[in-house]
């Protein structure tokens, strides 16, 4: 058992995360920390399920012997310094994504844990979904040979439908748009299935809109990683309607396909029941060369259901000492620095080569 901290109530996801503290059993005791006193007065009285103390002075929150660990739900601008001060208190921090406005903030920040020997995360929870673990084992196995492209798609609602006096879409303190916020998602799970690192990147991004915002709100993204394979994204806050005038109330067009030489795999991340979808040539598949994998998910009130109770679980193990988190600050690095080199690449008109 052990007591944590939510740094950070009025971000979008800070409901979220809490809702995963206090569904785990593992954790006897939150703490709340902002700046904003009213809105951490409104959380404790809406939620106050396990909060045990609410603070503004964020000092002496983390003075706090009791935390084991926090996570950081903060703007962009003001993210990486506040996560340096957690980790010279000596916590180990669970970040939102993408932890700072870019990879240079990400950097101090994974630089800072490093060398405090301290665990740092980044909300990529999708890492702990059955149907992507799926597909990496299947990937990684060779079911569908070598790999030789990838593709994934996150169109959602427009900035109309989304207050676009946001924070979000404010480039000085976001940093990024749809490619930073969402985008960053499709991103990692390249990665994560594909178990390759991208060599180069060239896009394309643009503020199509019409509102007052100052971050992209649509980009294409192709990218070539170390093996050779190809990848592509296409993001973009483009559908015209909104929540239940869908049939997937979220509002969200998405796709995952991974392709190699002797076969796919490819899902809805949204859809439920979640189905992965494989083909391939290879002997050992001929009695069923097309084959679906059904799954019906965990339901939690955790920030990403079932798998999100599974990804911060599997952190709280990795600051014990129990294995490495599911995503890492490394991870979140990785992540920033594609999508630096892809604004980098709109604005110049250059592929960009990353190091490494």
């Amino acid at each position: 058992m052990v007591k944590a901290a939510l740094l950070g109530v009025t971000h979008g996801h800070s409901r979220g995360h809490l809702r995963t503290l206090q569904a785990l059993r593992e954790i006897e005791g939150i703490y709340l920390w902002d700046e904003n006193p009213e809105a951490l007065a409104k959380m404790q009285q809406e939620s106050g399920d396990k909060i045990i103390g609410t603070s503004t002075n964020l000092e002496e929150l983390l003075k706090n012997k009791d935390i084991f660990f926090v996570i950081s739900a903060l703007r962009n601008d003001n993210g990486p310094d506040i996560c340096l001060r957690a980790l010279a208190a000596g916590k180990h921090i669970l970040a939102e994504k993408p932890i700072g406005r870019t990879a240079a903030d990400v950097e101090r920040v994974v630089v800072a844990a490093e060398r405090a020997g301290l665990q740092l995360g980044v909300a990529y929870t999708n890492r702990t979904n059955p149907v992507a673990l799926k597909a990496r084992e299947l990937v990684q196995q060779g079911i569908i040979g070598p790999l030789v492209s990838m593709e994934s798609r996150i169109i959602t609602t427009q900035v109309a439908a989304r207050n676009p006096k946001s924070w979000f879409f404010d480039q000085a303190v976001a940093g990024g748009g749809i490619l930073a916020w969402l985008g960053c998602h499709y991103l990692d799970m390249f990665r994560f299935v594909s178990g390759d690192e991208v060599k180069s990147v060239s896009a394309e991004v643009a503020t199509m809109s019409g509102e007052d915002i100052t971050v992209e709100d649509v980009a294409s993204v192709s990218l070539r990683f170390r093996s050779g394979a190809i990848a592509s994204l296409h993001a973009g806050y483009l559908l015209p309607l909104s929540g239940p005038k869908y049939s997937n109330p979220p509002a969200n067009e998405t796709y995952y396909g991974f392709r190699g030489r002797g076969g796919r795999v490819y899902w809805d991340p949204v859809a439920r029941p979640a189905v992965l979808k494989v083909e391939s040539t290879r002997p050992d598949w001929s009695a069923a060369p097309m084959s679906e994998f059904i799954y019906q998910l965990r339901e939690s009130q955790a920030y990403g259901g079932g798998y999100g109770e599974d990804f911060v679980l599997e952190f709280i193990r990795a600051g014990q000492g129990q294995g490495a988190p599911p995503a890492s600050g490394r991870d979140a690095l990785a992540v920033s620095r594609i999508i630096d080199a892809a604004y980098e690449s709109s604005r110049t008109g250059r592929r960009i080569e990353l190091a490494g």
